[in-house]
């Protein structure tokens, strides 16, 4: 216990101070201060205010019994400093209780500083109490030093002056605990007073940057007179400041003026809550690039190395484009050598001469040897097998080191939605070069998530409530379905996608369906194999029901079935519509003309079984019809990252057809045909083609920029065996399916389901024909939370659409306009979810008036 004390005692002492003293009452002769006299330490004893034991007080002061000091002398000066150093006592005394011919006895006597046994915050919020806590570095049972007590005062300005409280007042009071000797209660108020505002700028010298576009450079310190800086913060934090002043110099760099300088500035504070700041600039002359000679070339020659630098001789002097095009942008010079191999390439442009207005430059590089990949690992992988990961890697043991390589291998990565993307591109630690072998390490740092999804929803539509509940496995392995010890439970690791879903509306309207997909056939080669089939169940309404329809529904159920009855829709299963669907596709990955494209065709049949069904759907109450479909689908895709897609995009064009059954048979007239009968086997051409782009719009690529173009038509080989099915159906959430079987719903935001799409009379029925159909969007979105568990972000969007039944009154300028908000919550347990605003701006068919506010809802899948 003694040793544990006096090591804790020589970690907590602080600082002290103190005298030399002597009581002359009971010494035997008096200090001669001009002649220091040789004595021998008799006796040390402790006294005061102390919690230390007094063995470990006289072994820190450096003194023991025995101990011959010189008086007066060092030994009892250093003893004082040692104790005043470390401030662990607010008074310290060596005094001299009895001085004999050759022996003195000494008393250190001390007064310990008292312990912080609460603080007590005022005038600030809890998180800011925990913040200035962690940054002041106090806390209960902290000594109370005046080092502490001016150290919280400094960090705790300094945190609201990073506040924009610039003049916040911090006043710091200490109270004796009554119910703690030697301890204290520590009482931290703060007046923040108002927040400082810059109210202008004043600057001087400036001709080649307005006050505006200087403003404008200070991204975070912006006059508030100005109508501009609605948006932009106006607070005055000094530190912000220092580093807005750097901006308006590289701002002058960027336009060519290279020796520009504030020679002058100053913050004047015009009251308590606005400052003005005054600037004066000395711009110096604009330059221009001069001659630019390589040097040390081998690789490439001088003429790829000026084409991909893209700066040419008496173009504006900016370094800071000169950065990007040598090392920052995708395709900058480092690029051109670190795709090839090149890991160990480095360049410095030096400036060799100036001459009148003119810089040259000389590019010194230093290429290096190819770097060979010697270890590719792959870390934190606990949910796929290890050569599903590896097979989508490009890079490879004993390959040449390719930097555009090892962004695609994220990017596959990514897009397999097994593995964290955020922590995926934010890996510092990935690239591990050894210069003297000419190797390299890749390192994959991945973090799996559980990316399997659950589905139970509601939707709701003019039949009523419709229920959904599915789940979705992308990690399945069917190799090992018989195979129960690989079960964790499930057979997992193998990347493949599973599907089982199923809604309904109770015996209104059932869909089941299930689905597979093998990203690579037979694991060799990038082959995709996808099987799905469906079936769904609708019934009509019944005769009395509809009859009654648009009269008084409560009355009538009331006179039926009692006064307690409530209105609720009638069902006659005998009028139903059964739907059967099944399809296969294969899907290979191209490399002409780049490996950013994909084809993927599908064979796919439906069959169509209508009895006494309402003839306003297809034009025809009875019969089957069958739809036989061959499907191809070419695709570049280009996204880094599916989930929240920040740059990159996809262009998707495809084509389905059937086959021409009118032109094998000629001889039939399909004018004068039967419906049902010419419309047993369905015959159409179908055309998509759908481009989105993504473009980050800030530094830190979170805010991001969506366009969206999509086209869509539906042809006939015979104008009297046009299709009932496969057509469009526009506006709306895109959710309601259900209510217009045999149709592709497209959805719009500001419309309600359907209001876009067109009619055509048959047989004195309205039917909806929707035959072509466009849709533009202009989406911007910014991310709120950005994890494994969860994503979500906020848009804003502007969209336009309209569907024609005709290719001859098809007009791209004649859209339905809407804008809105929204926000998008993925959960990988549940995956897209949604809910946008959104007002349409103009009429829809059979209305005079704007569609107006509409929300919509997103389940499962994005607009």
């Amino acid at each position: 216990m003694k040793i544990k004390s006096f090591l804790t005692a020589l970690i907590l002492s602080v600082f002290c101070s103190g005298v030399f003293a002597q009581e002359n009452d009971t010494t035997e002769s008096a200090i001669n201060y001009d002649a220091a006299k040789k004595l021998v330490i008799a006796d040390i004893k402790v006294t005061g205010d102390i919690t230390h034991e007094d063995y470990v007080i006289i072994g820190f002061s450096g003194l023991a019994v025995g101990q011959e000091i010189s008086v007066p002398g060092a030994e009892i000066t250093n003893a004082v400093t040692r104790f005043w150093k470390q401030a662990y006592y607010s008074e310290v005394q060596i005094l001299a209780d009895k001085i004999t011919s050759d022996s003195i006895w000494l008393n250190i006597s001390l007064k310990q500083r008292p312990k912080i046994s609460q603080i007590n915050y005022y005038g600030m919020k809890k998180s800011e109490q925990e913040d200035i806590e962690k940054k002041a570095n106090v806390s209960r049972n902290s000594q109370l030093t005046p080092d502490l007590i001016d150290r919280v005062k400094i960090q705790i300005k300094k945190y609201f002056a990073d506040k924009g409280f610039e003049n916040a007042a911090v006043f710091v009071y200490q109270r004796n605990d009554p119910n703690l000797q030697g301890s204290v209660l520590l009482d931290i108020t703060v007046d923040k007073k108002e927040k400082v505002t810059v109210h202008e700028i004043y600057a001087t010298g400036n001709k080649a940057l307005s006050l505006r576009k200087i403003d404008k450079a200070m991204k975070k310190t912006n006059r508030s007179t100005d109508i501009f800086n609605i948006f932009k913060s106006k607070k005055f934090i000094k530190s912000l400041y220092d580093v807005d002043k750097e901006s308006v110099i590289a701002k002058y760099n960027e336009i060519g003026y290279r020796d520009a300088e504030i020679t002058h500035d100053s913050v004047v504070h015009i009251d308590e809550a606005h400052v003005d700041i005054y600037m004066t600039i000395d711009e110096g002359k604009k330059y221009y690039f001069g001659d630019i000679t390589w040097v040390g070339n081998t690789i490439y020659p001088s003429t790829i190395l000026d084409a991909y630098l893209n700066i040419k001789k008496g173009d504006i002097y900016n370094l800071k484009q000169l950065d990007k095009r040598l090392t920052g942008d995708e395709d900058a010079v480092s690029s051109l050598y670190k795709d090839n191999g090149y890991l160990f390439f480095n360049i410095d442009p030096v400036e060799v001469s100036i001459i009148g207005d003119t810089i040259n430059f000389e590019m010194r590089m230093y290429e290096g040897r190819p770097a060979t990949i010697n270890k590719v690992v792959i870390n934190g992988n606990d949910r796929v097998y290890e050569h599903v990961v590896r097979r989508e890697l490009r890079t490879r043991p004993g390959t040449v080191y390719s930097q555009n390589d090892l962004v695609r291998s994220l990017r596959d990565l990514a897009q397999m939605k097994l593995f964290d993307e955020e922590a995926l591109f934010t890996n510092p630690d990935m690239i591990q070069p050894n210069m003297e072998d000419g190797t390299v390490d890749i390192v994959y740092n991945l973090q799996t998530k559980s990316s399997d999804q659950f589905e139970f929803s509601a939707g709701y539509g003019q039949q009523g409530i419709v229920l959904s509940i599915g789940i979705k496995f992308t990690n399945f392995a069917i190799q090992n379905l018989f195979k129960k010890k690989m079960y964790r439970i499930l057979p997992q690791g193998e990347g493949q996608t599973f599907s089982i879903r199923a809604q309904a509306n109770g015996i209104y309207y059932q869909n089941y369906s299930i689905s597979f997909f093998e990203p690579w056939l037979g694991g060799k080669r990038p082959n995709s194999l996808s099987v799905s089939a469906y079936y769904a169940i609708q019934n009509g309404y019944s005769d009395r029901y509809k009859q009654n329809l648009y009269n008084n529904i409560n009355s009538y159920y009331n006179s039926v079935y009692g006064p307690d009855y409530t209105y609720a829709a009638e069902y006659d299963p005998s009028m139903r519509m059964l739907t059967f669907g099944a399809s296969v596709g294969i899907g290979t990955r191209l490399k002409w003309p780049d490996d950013y494209f994909s084809l993927y065709t599908e064979l796919s049949y439906q069959n169509y079984n209508l009895k006494k069904w309402e003839p306003y759907y297809f034009g025809f109450t009875d019969g089957v019809s069958n739809n036989l479909s061959l499907g191809i689908t070419l695709q570049r895709n280009s996204i880094d990252q599916p989930i929240y897609t920040r740059r990159g995009s996809t262009f998707t064009f495809s084509v389905a057809a059937t086959p021409p059954y009118s032109a094998f048979n000629k001889s039939v007239d399909y004018s004068k045909l039967d419906p049902a009968a010419a419309r047993k086997w369905i015959e159409y051409h179908k055309w998509k083609f759908q481009a989105k782009m993504f473009v980050p719009m800030s530094k830190n690529e979170k805010l991001v920029f969506m366009a969206r173009v999509e086209y869509g038509f539906v042809g006939y080989y015979n104008k009297y065996k046009q299709t009932p099915f496969e057509k469009f159906n526009v506006g709306g959430d895109g959710m309601s399916g259900y209510s217009s079987p045999g149709t592709e719903t497209i959805g719009l935001r500001g419309y309600t389901s359907g209001a876009l799409t067109p009619n055509k009379m048959v047989d004195g029925y309205a039917v909806s024909n929707g035959n072509l159909y466009t849709r533009l969007t202009m989406e911007v979105r910014y991310p709120i939370m950005l994890q494994q568990s969860t994503t979500i972000w906020a848009l804003a969007f502007l969209e336009g659409g309209n569907c024609w039944d005709e290719m001859k009154k098809f007009n791209p300028f004649d859209l339905k306009r809407a804008a809105g908000v929204g926000v998008r919550v993925y959960l990988p347990m549940f995956g897209l979810l949604g809910v946008d605003w959104g007002y349409g701006f103009d009429k829809v068919l059979g209305s005079d008036k704007a569609s107006g506010s509409q929300f919509t809802f997103v389940l499962g899948q994005e607009f």
